[in-house]
C-alpha cells in the first residue's frame, strides 16, 4: 500500500464547541453525477464523533508548499491547536485552508463501516480554487511532489 500515491488533504469539520481537523490520503474522486468524493476515516480519529454528528466537512488539497501542516495534523495535538498552523478561515459552517491549491465542502451523504475506518461518501457542494496545480503527494512514507513528464500527453492532443 505505501506505492499508492496520494494526495495529501486535511479534512475539517466544527461543531458548536471546537473544531477538528485531520491530515489524510485515503481520499478519492467517486462520480461527477452528482460531484462525490470517497474518504476513509479511522474510527479512533478525533474528527470521526464530530463529523458524524455534523456530518459537514471541508477536503483542503494541500499544495507542496504546505508540507508543515502535515504534522500537526497527523500527531497528538489537541483538535483545536492544530489549526494554529495554517491560515483558517469558516466559510460554508466549516473550517477553510488559506492557500490550498482546492477546498471542496461536502456533505456526508452515506458512511459504512470497514475494518478500522468509516468509508464516507461526500457529496461536493462546492469548490474553490487558488494558484497552480502543484498537489503535496505522500508515497512510500513519506512526502514529495509532482513532476510533469515530457512531452506532456495533454499537449499532444
Amino acid at each position: 500500500m505505501r506505492r499508492l500515491t496520494s494526495t495529501v488533504s486535511i479534512v475539517a469539520t466544527r461543531d458548536a464547541c471546537a473544531r477538528y481537523g485531520m491530515a489524510a490520503t485515503a481520499v478519492s474522486a467517486l462520480s461527477t453525477e452528482p460531484p462525490a468524493i470517497l474518504v476513509c476515516i479511522n474510527r479512533a480519529a478525533t474528527l470521526h464523533a464530530p463529523l458524524m454528528r455534523v456530518r459537514r466537512f471541508s477536503l483542503n488539497l494541500l499544495h507542496e508548499r504546505q508540507l508543515e501542516l502535515i504534522a500537526p495534523f497527523s500527531g497528538k495535538l489537541d483538535h483545536d491547536a492544530r489549526f494554529a498552523h495554517g491560515e483558517w478561515c469558516d466559510a460554508h459552517g466549516v473550517p477553510m485552508l488559506a492557500g490550498a491549491q482546492a477546498t471542496l465542502w461536502c456533505a456526508v451523504d452515506g458512511d459504512f463501516s470497514y475494518g478500522s475506518h468509516t468509508i464516507v461518501i461526500g457529496r461536493v457542494d462546492s469548490v474553490s480554487t487558488a494558484g497552480p496545480v502543484a498537489p503535496l503527494l505522500w508515497q512510500d512514507g513519506a512526502p514529495c511532489a509532482a513532476r510533469a513528464l515530457a512531452p506532456c500527453l495533454h499537449d499532444a492532443q
